[in-house]
């Protein structure tokens, strides 16, 4: 976990198991405190430096201890983002009690305790430009410059608050431009002023959206495309919060070759995700060779999880995906190493859903310390095979089958740069299959995933 020197610092510990549990700690820096039943701390480090903590949580029916990591220095986001975006289902409908409902949500259902921690309002928080929806109107900004939410968001800081009292954090959203993607008030020649109103209310993460801008930008050159990112970069180092910075402009000029250089955490390397096959794996598949750019605070966000409920407005329905292309989608963003962010009403989340979104085993690709973005290793018309280095020495390898027909694929040592014995583990049944000489080779249902962790 990263926080900067100085910045307020707010992690709860994931740990499954019956409540209530006690929760305690070795080696906390100076400056940090835990709540013993709630698993939270908090507090502010002011000095650089690495603290290795040993986490300890209790309950009637035993204990388990963890490592823990806190790197107190300039880089945040040190593991992909876990957490909810409210554009996949709400759009436009989004207000103060479907946000607080997301909040209630991620605790209750457990998701919380499975590391899931970010909360973020996507558009249409703002005022609208050109509307006469009662909700949506007034003056952008105050006098000061500072800008004004619309009636369906009374008051953020007062939302912030009971966020982060759940141990939960909170994000939001803007864009370069005058206007939003949706035509709410947006940050240009006022992002000293957004900054700052964020870090009030706040904010722990920010989602800053291309649209507008275009009509700014002289033209699509790479200095053009990095300007805004840079802008804002430059007025979120002002404040003394930590803000994690996801550019959104669709992989334009590659921005993955230059999204850290502007100071993002992560950037959109393609457009829109809807829920179908297509298109899902379309945009996943399609990061093969993006993994050189991938990095511990520097992540390629391939767009939001299309499981459960979804509908872009009032309106939801179940995913379109089916079971095994779900199995996929989760499978394949973990070995991205992608921000992992639920894009379906947790209200209304079934037990196959949560599932999905709850697996340790396969919650620890993503969250992998090491920071490295797996890779194609293999393809054979439709069947894939590909592999990300983790931190402990092993490697978590999926086999895709994008095909109409079940379908046997094969893993050779030599293509994953392995010899000798080796144990194969399956992630999603959480079960050893053996070990294994030369090669793996696994039957693979039609458009499903079969993700294994390969150890010597």
């Amino acid at each position: 976990f990263g926080v900067r020197p100085g910045s307020p610092f707010l992690f709860t510990i994931p740990a499954t198991g019956k409540r209530p549990m006690d929760f305690s700690a070795e080696g906390l820096p100076i400056g940090l405190n835990l709540d013993k039943n709630t698993g939270h701390i908090t507090g502010v480090v002011k000095e650089k430096g690495t603290h290795v903590i040993v986490l300890k949580a209790k309950n009637a029916l035993g204990s388990s201890t963890r490592q823990f990591k806190i790197i107190v220095g300039d880089q945040i986001a040190l593991t992909p983002a876990l957490g909810w975006n409210s554009w996949n289902c709400f759009a436009n409908a989004v207000d103060d009690a479907k946000v607080r409902s997301a909040a209630d949500a991620m605790a209750k259902s457990g998701l919380i305790n499975h590391g899931w921690s970010y909360i973020n309002i996507d558009d249409c928080w703002e005022i609208k430009a050109k509307t006469d929806d009662p909700m949506l109107i007034g003056e952008p900004r105050n006098e000061k410059g500072m800008i004004n939410t619309n009636k369906k968001f009374p008051d953020m800081k007062t939302l912030s608050d009971y966020i982060h009292a759940k141990g939960l954090k909170m994000g939001i959203y803007s864009s370069p431009g005058p206007l939003t993607c949706a035509g709410f008030t947006a940050s240009y020649q006022f992002e000293e002023n957004d900054a700052q109103q964020y870090a009030e209310w706040g904010i722990d993460y920010l989602k800053y959206d291309w649209c507008s801008y275009g009509r700014i930008a002289k033209d699509n050159s790479l200095p053009e495309l990095k300007k805004p990112y840079f802008v804002m970069r430059a007025a979120l180092n002002k404040v003394n919060r930590d803000i994690v910075y996801s550019l959104c402009q669709y992989g334009m000029g590659d921005v993955w070759k230059w999204g850290g250089e502007v100071g993002g955490n992560s950037w959109r390397t393609t457009g829109d995700i809807t829920d179908t096959w297509e298109s899902m794996t379309e945009i996943g598949f399609s990061q093969a060779g993006h993994e050189v750019n991938a990095k511990p605070g520097n992540w390629n966000d391939p767009d939001m999880l299309v499981v459960g409920k979804v509908g872009w407005g009032p309106q939801l329905h179940p995913t379109k995906l089916s079971p095994n292309e779900q199995y996929t989608h989760i499978s394949l963003w973990g070995l991205l190493s992608s921000p992992l962010l639920i894009g379906c009403d947790m209200t209304q989340m079934d037990d196959f859903t949560l599932n999905l979104l709850t697996n340790d085993e396969v919650l620890e690709v993503s969250q992998d310390p090491l920071g490295k973005q797996a890779g194609r290793v293999s393809k054979d018309g439709d069947l894939e095979v590909w592999a990300k280095d983790m931190e402990d020495g092993s490697k978590a390898v999926g086999f895709f089958n994008r095909g109409k027909w079940k379908s046997e694929i094969k893993a050779r040592w030599s293509d994953l740069g392995i010899a000798g014995k080796q144990l194969v583990r399956d992630l999603w049944r959480q079960k050893d299959l053996g070990n294994f000489s030369e090669e793996f080779k696994v039957s693979v249902p039609r458009h499903g995933a079969v993700l294994v962790k390969i150890s010597h």
